[in-house]
C-alpha cells in the first residue's frame, strides 16, 4: 500500500475504507449492485477530510469523465460553513452528493430495465414465472400504485412513469438549495437535505419558527444517502409532482434527454413560493453548469 505522510491518520483511514468497502451491523457485505462490493458508509469529520479523499481517487470536476467512486455518506462534515471560498464550499458539497445520487439512479434503472422485460415477455404471450410475476407485483407497491400493472393498463402507464431517474442536477440544486450547501441545522442535525417533513410527533426537528397549531416536524434519516433515496422516491410517487412525470415521460417517448432544467418545472408545489422556486432551482443549474453531470456514471 502506497503511503501519503502528509495526511492525517483518520485520512489514511477512511482512504482505505474506500478502497476496501463496508459491511452491515452483523459484519456481511450488502449492496443494491447484487454481488459487487457495497459502497463504503463514511462519516468525514471536515471538509478536509473530503477534499483529502477526492484527491486520494483523483475525484473532482474535471475528471468526472473517469467515473465517479461510489461512497455513502452518513453524516455530513459540520464545518462546510467554514469553507473560506464559496465555489470550494459548493464543489466539496456537490461532489459529496453525486455518487449517492448515481447510485440510487442506477438502482432505479435496473428496476425499469427489468419491469420492461417484464412487459415486453408477458405482451409477446411468454407464460411469466412466479417470480417474475411476483416482481412487477411488489414493484407497484413499492412505487404507490395499487392495482397490478399486469392486468391493469392504467396501473402500468402510471408504474413506468415512476420508476424513472431524477436528474442529477436536479436533485444537487435542490439539495443546495434547502440545505444552504449543507450547512443547514435540518441537514447537521438530521441527515435531512431536502426539507422533508412528517407528521409523527416526537420523531423529527421542531422548525423554530413553526407556525402556532401546526404539527408537522422535519424529518430525521439515519444517513445521508437515506435522505437522497427518500427524496427521490418523493418526486416519483408523491402526487403533487405528476406533472414532473407526465413531462418526464413524454421526453422518454419523444427521445428527448432528460434535463434537470426541464423537469423542475414540476416543481411548483414543492414550496410555496411556486414559480419563484422553480425559478431559484433553474437557476443554480445553470450558475454551476450541473447539467453536465447528465454523463456522469460510477466507477466500475
Amino acid at each position: 500500500m502506497k503511503l501519503f505522510p502528509f495526511l492525517p491518520i483518520h485520512v489514511l483511514l477512511l482512504a482505505a475504507v474506500l478502497s476496501l468497502g463496508s459491511c452491515t451491523e452483523s459484519g456481511q457485505p450488502r449492496s443494491v449492485f447484487g454481488d459487487e462490493p457495497a459502497p463504503p458508509v463514511l462519516s468525514p469529520a471536515s471538509h478536509e477530510d473530503l477534499s483529502a479523499l477526492f484527491s486520494l481517487h483523483e475525484y473532482d470536476w474535471n475528471t468526472l469523465n473517469n467515473g465517479v467512486p461510489p461512497f455513502i455518506l452518513h453524516t455530513l462534515p459540520t464545518d462546510l460553513d467554514r469553507v473560506p471560498e464559496l465555489s470550494k464550499k459548493k464543489s466539496i458539497f456537490f461532489l459529496s452528493i453525486l455518487p449517492m445520487v448515481l447510485m440510487i439512479n442506477e438502482e432505479i434503472s435496473q428496476e425499469r430495465a427489468s419491469l420492461l422485460t417484464v412487459f415486453d415477455r408477458f405482451d409477446g404471450g411468454e407464460t411469466l414465472s412466479p417470480e417474475d410475476r411476483e416482481f412487477a407485483v411488489e414493484l407497484a407497491k413499492k412505487y404507490r400504485i395499487e392495482k397490478n400493472p399486469l392486468t391493469s393498463a392504467r396501473a402500468r402507464e402510471a408504474l413506468l412513469k415512476r420508476v424513472d431517474i431524477i436528474p442529477p442536477s436536479m436533485v444537487l440544486a435542490q439539495a443546495a438549495n434547502e440545505s444552504a450547501y449543507g450547512t443547514s441545522r435540518f441537514a447537521l442535525s438530521a441527515n435531512n437535505l431536502f426539507g422533508e417533513w412528517t407528521f409523527i410527533p416526537g420523531t423529527g426537528l421542531v422548525p423554530l419558527n413553526r407556525p402556532k397549531g401546526e404539527s408537522y416536524e422535519v424529518r430525521r434519516f439515519r444517513t445521508v444517502y437515506e435522505s437522497v433515496q427518500s427524496y427521490m422516491a418523493n418526486l416519483n410517487t408523491h402526487w403533487a409532482y405528476k406533472s414532473l412525470r407526465n413531462k418526464r415521460a413524454k421526453m422518454r417517448s419523444e427521445g428527448v434527454p432528460l434535463r434537470g432544467v426541464d423537469l423542475a418545472e414540476g416543481l411548483t408545489l414543492y414550496s410555496s413560493r411556486r414559480e419563484a422556486y422553480v425559478e431559484d432551482i433553474q437557476a443554480i443549474i445553470r450558475k454551476n453548469r450541473l447539467s453536465r453531470l447528465a454523463a456522469a456514471v460510477l466507477r466500475n
